[in-house]
């Protein structure tokens, strides 16, 4: 395991989260409207803003991890194969751990839950290709 792979997959794969969750945004409006509909459950766009270092330093260390946990499970496929393999799984996982769970135990509509499902699986499994592509195993003589 290369730390310098991992540092420089983390960081890829954390810009590509970011920029694509900042596209999702940008061209469905009707998801910032949803999130609108829960003031007393979501921050106002201000209380967001000030709270966003917080927010991406926490993105950028599960990136870590999820770069570490792709080191430990490479199979030795394509990096485009394996990446997508891995981003589907995390996709999953955030869809059951994260989205749905919170559904469940927040104060929030079907229609944000399943918006939210399909972003963030959308991001996730676009993570994972970037750590893909970005992290090369050492190769062994």
């Amino acid at each position: 395991m290369s730390i310098l792979r991992i540092f420089l997959a983390s960081l890829g794969a954390f810009v590509a989260y970011m920029v694509l969750g900042g596209l999702i945004f940008a061209l469905i409006p009707s998801l910032k409207t949803e999130f609108l509909k829960f003031p007393a459950v979501y921050r106002d766009h201000d209380g967001q803003m000030s709270h966003m270092p917080v927010g991406m330093a926490a993105i950028f260390l599960s990136m870590v991890v999820l770069a570490v946990l792709y080191s430990m499970t490479y199979q030795g496929g394509s990096g485009l194969v394996e990446g997508a393999r891995f981003g589907v799984l995390i996709g999953l996982f955030v869809i059951g751990a994260f989205v749905l769970h919170n559904y469940v135990n927040l104060n929030i509509g079907l229609t944000l839950a399943l918006i939210s499902a399909v972003a963030y699986f959308l991001e996730w499994l676009v993570a994972g290709i970037v750590i893909g592509l970005i992290y090369r195993p050492i190769a062994h003589p």
